[in-house]
């Protein structure tokens, strides 16, 4: 029997749109050093930082909202029709940020902007991330979903790379005065402009077969696609994604977006070395994505979670005490790695396991929601959490708290079903039929 091929067009189409999704997102994050100054009065570093870091985890609530418009989207009108909707709003939002005026000019309205720009951000992010997720997992066959899935976040990982691989050119060829006066809009209008492009090439993606399927079976109630009450027809399943990306989105975002400021502010490091050990380890983790995914298709996806588990829980704390007194480049991109390593059994496969749980009429929902409920307490607010325990002077209190979030989805991991087998068309269900022996 012939092996299933992977539709790289599909794959590509909807990963390049991820890229410039989370590439507006992170940059946010990456470049709060530069324009934290810009939007709030003078004072303590930490300080505007947690006030950046407020705006940004504000953006994180948002995102149930975006799950709960964009992922009915996708369920009632195509996953297409929604990609192509969070990104129009991604550009949109990044417009706002690249043109927000400052704090010296107008006061606390360039706040505002910033606000609304970020809020805008939370909705299309919110329902990117279910209908990219639905996307990769409904337009590849089986066997191959893991691997698929897995450029998720490659691509995300690359938005955050272009991020950080721009913050070091201008580092590089810019004044510190000129970044922190004007030189950090210029990521915002590049991503803008990425926007519009990859507008365009979702506008001519292919619709998955598993919606199509839904949308010509006459018997299926089609007022009941994505709502709520469709949804709590699968009330532990949603549970079961708040669970298991509890302790998965702690990690990631402490190891990505809070990682270069946590270099800087705690362990001294130049924003310049920072900002290369963050390149660095990402391009790394980047390349093992679809390793990890290609391996969960062959031994099924609850080994590589438990693995994360496991490592999170017990390895946070050494890993990110010994960030914070690392004295250069080796050190810190060593430790950093090391981290991100152990989370790929997470990042690598996390999507494909939330698609796999729900049916077609109710996937993108089923993914959206929950996932942004669960990013907009724990994800979005691990660098809140994390300036708030230093600020208190009790810093490695955020060490415990991310191995406590990790213990909690471990037991998760360890108690939950498979999804691997998980038959999302007409024909899978009939080829898996026809494969279960008979018995005489």
């Amino acid at each position: 029997m012939s092996q299933p091929r992977v539709p790289w067009k599909a794959v590509i189409g909807g990963s390049v749109g991820n890229l410039v999704e989370w590439y507006d997102w992170f940059v946010y994050s990456s470049f709060a050093v530069y324009f934290a100054a810009s939007f709030f009065p003078e004072g303590n570093s930490t300080a505007q930082l947690l006030n950046t870091a407020g705006i940004f985890a504000v953006g994180f609530f948002m995102r149930p909202i975006g799950g709960w418009l964009l992922g009915r989207y996708a369920d009632t009108k195509g996953r297409k029709a929604a990609l192509t909707m969070t990104v129009t709003l991604m550009s949109l939002s990044a417009l706002l940020i690249a043109i927000a005026p400052t704090y010296a000019s107008v006061g606390y309205f360039g706040a505002v902007v910033l606000l609304i720009a970020r809020l805008l951000q939370g909705i299309s992010v919110g329902g990117e991330y279910a209908a990219s997720a639905t996307y990769l997992t409904e337009a590849t066959p089986a066997g191959k979903r893991g691997f698929a899935s897995s450029f998720q976040y490659v691509s995300m990982t690359a938005g955050q790379l272009v991020g950080l691989g721009l913050q070091i050119i201008l580092q590089n060829t810019m004044t510190k005065e000129a970044l922190n006066s004007y030189g950090w809009r210029i990521p915002f209008v590049v991503g803008a402009l990425g926007a519009a492009v990859v507008f365009y090439l979702r506008r001519n993606l292919l619709e998955t077969e598993a919606y199509d399927e839904e949308e010509q079976d006459k018997e299926a109630g089609k007022g009941e696609r994505g709502t709520i009450k469709a949804l709590l027809a699968h009330k532990k399943e949603a549970m079961l994604v708040i669970a298991l990306t509890m302790g998965g989105t702690v990690a990631y975002y402490t190891y990505t977006t809070y990682l270069t400021k946590y270099l800087v502010n705690t362990a001294h490091l130049p924003k310049e070395t920072a900002s290369l050990v963050s390149f660095s380890a990402l391009f790394i983790f980047m390349c093992i994505q679809p390793l990890a995914g290609g391996l969960s298709d062959r031994i099924g996806r609850r080994p590589l979670l438990i693995t994360f588990g496991i490592g999170s829980m017990l390895g946070t704390v050494p890993l990110m005490t010994g960030l914070s007194s690392v004295s250069g480049f080796t050190g810190a991109f060593i430790l950093s790695l090391v981290g991100l390593i152990i989370i790929t059994g997470y990042t690598s496969i996390n999507a494909v396991v939330k698609a796999e749980l729900f049916p077609t009429h109710v996937r993108a929902l089923g993914v959206a929601l929950p996932y942004a409920i669960a990013n907009a307490l724990f994800g979005g607010t691990a660098e809140y959490v994390a300036l708030w325990f230093k600020q208190a002077g009790i810093e490695s209190g955020f060490y415990w708290y991310v191995s406590a979030c990790a213990a909690v989805s471990l037991v998760v991991y360890l108690t939950m079903r498979e999804t691997r087998d998980a038959a999302l068309t007409r024909a899978e269900r009939e080829g898996a039929a026809e494969s279960v022996p008979v018995r005489a």
